[in-house]
């Protein structure tokens, strides 16, 4: 499924119809840097209810957990600066990932074979000012 975003004002409705429509919890969310990944993300937290005025990318961290307005935990990973999937292990990745909470992964490339297989995977591309977001939800 492609869905395009033509400006800022778009992307409630997207997430909206996103967290909606499938359910995958596990989201992995691929683009080039500046693509929109994180602000996208913002966007699903606040219709989660995430209750964190800061919502940002976990560059140095890794992960993020937010909290609800109902009490959930939200997870928000950037795996741009690991340097192998070791790293993930030892932050122990599978406790966060099997939790039945969301999780949202920014360069899940990174630890592509430990993705599970019902991954949600959300491109995004940019064109002029239009964001273009492509849902695969295949298995790995």
């Amino acid at each position: 499924m492609k869905i395009i975003a033509n400006s800022l004002d778009d992307l409630p409705a997207i997430a909206a119809k996103i967290i909606s429509t499938y359910p995958q919890k596990i989201i992995g969310f691929y683009g080039e840097m500046g693509a929109g990944k994180t602000t996208f993300i913002k966007v699903l937290c606040t219709y989660l209810g995430v209750v964190e005025s800061e919502i940002c990318s976990p560059t140095y961290s890794i992960v993020n957990e937010y909290l609800t307005v109902n009490k959930n935990v939200v997870y928000h990973f950037d795996f741009y600066r690991i340097k192998s999937e070791q790293e993930a292990f030892d932050m122990g990745y599978e406790d966060y990932l099997y939790s039945g909470n969301y999780c949202f992964l920014e360069w899940p490339e990174k630890i592509e074979t430990l993705l599970p297989n019902d991954l949600l995977k959300i491109h995004i591309e940019t064109d002029s000012n239009k964001r273009i977001f492509t849902l695969d939800e295949s298995n790995s």
